[in-house]
């Protein structure tokens, strides 16, 4: 039986000046939702006639303000996904979702539209540290954000980042046991890391800006686990954590490399190895799917051996690692194709890694180093 399928919906458009939007094109007043929807339904009709026989096992909206979708909109995308492939029993139904009031106010309408579960981009309950990262709610529309979503949706969780600029581990320890203390299944636990091209790479070129050396950041991880284990709460990916059997489906068909659907502006997907990209700018997107009932800008062939890699890399970021049986089968290539056996006995033995048979994971004590283990570990030419 095929694995459960996992539908990606991109939701391109946010409120004008919306504050957290990266994508000033994305910003639109007076959305033809009607047209909308139909193109996202035909989008996703095009998806499941290249990939028939499959049932949907979660669906994620995310994107612009997703949580600003209509929930007709919503509702109608449910409904198509089901009426195409079929929905597991037990289908995963995520929302993203901003901590402001107006995206609050439709969480009731997007739970009775299917949404079962929500996830809130919080970042931080401080207000200076949000005056940091450039978010625009405050400490208290985040508390009422969660609390709210704890009344309408089955599952909840929501995201902090950490290790930011004269953190010290007593501040972060507080601030976790606080985010603890409402009792989410699910968190989301990201390091602040600098990216190349950003404000924050600007201010720390300036000597303006400089976060938790990697000792201070190792103390930092090592507490965050200990925490989130000792609440029942441990860690399954680099970052994420969730009680058993509550982590995000969705994200582990990512992890583990199953197919998933791409639809709306912008979309990512990986289809019977294949990756697809849909046309980003809304208007290219519904031009392209009047012009030929979808919206896919690029489909392009992924070689045997580059499917390995990506499996290797994606799946050596989770708590459980990778099964080399499953990676042989579905790349036809022999393992050793793929991974390094040398360069993983010398780091089992450095105990980095852990290895059972045909699974193979990064050790709690090698996961600060992920990305020389992988560089290691990961045939990639």
């Amino acid at each position: 039986m095929a694995e459960p399928l996992a539908l990606y919906v991109h939701w391109p458009f946010c409120v004008s000046k919306c504050p957290y939007c990266d994508f000033n094109s994305h910003v639109r007043d007076g959305v033809d939702q009607a047209a909308w929807r139909a193109a996202l339904i035909a989008d996703l009709r095009h998806e499941a006639g290249l990939l028939p026989g499959r049932t949907v096992g979660s669906i994620f909206f995310g994107g612009g303000t997703p949580s600003l979708m209509p929930p007709a909109t919503v509702a109608a995308v449910i409904a198509a996904a089901g009426a195409e492939w079929g929905l597991a029993d037990d289908v995963e139904i995520t929302l993203e979702a901003n901590p402001n009031s107006v995206e609050v106010a439709n969480f009731a309408d997007l739970a009775a539209a299917g949404v079962n579960r929500v996830s809130i981009g919080v970042q931080s309950f401080d207000a200076d540290v949000l005056a940091f990262l450039g978010r625009a709610h405050s400490e208290d529309e985040a508390r009422r954000a969660i609390a709210t979503a704890q009344m309408h949706f089955g599952r909840v969780s929501f995201d902090l980042i950490y290790a930011r600029p004269g953190q010290s581990l007593r501040e972060w320890e507080g601030e976790l046991a606080g985010a603890i203390a409402f009792g989410t299944d699910h968190l989301s636990l990201y390091q602040l890391t600098i990216e190349p091209g950003t404000r924050f790479a600007t201010l720390a070129a300036k000597g303006e800006l400089t976060i938790p050396d990697g000792d201070a950041a190792a103390d930092l991880f090592d507490a965050t686990q200990a925490m989130t284990r000792a609440a029942g709460l441990p860690r399954y990916e680099v970052s994420n954590h969730a009680r058993r059997g509550q982590e995000s489906r969705h994200n582990l068909a990512y992890w583990r490399y199953a197919d998933y659907a791409g639809v709306g502006p912008g979309a990512h997907g990986r289809r019977l190895a294949q990756a697809t990209e849909r046309h980003k700018k809304p208007e290219n997107f519904i031009a392209a799917v009047d012009r030929n009932g979808h919206g896919l800008k690029v489909e392009t062939d992924l070689p045997a051996h580059e499917r390995a890699t990506e499996a290797m890399l994606m799946g050596l970021r989770l708590t459980e690692g990778v099964d080399l049986t499953r990676i042989e089968a579905r790349s036809g290539l022999p393992r050793a194709a793929f991974v390094d056996a040398d360069a993983v006995a010398r780091l089992a033995g450095q105990g980095l890694m852990r290895q059972d048979g045909d699974r193979l994971a990064v050790s709690d004590d090698g996961i600060l180093l992920l990305d020389s283990i992988l560089s290691e570990v990961v045939k990639t030419g």
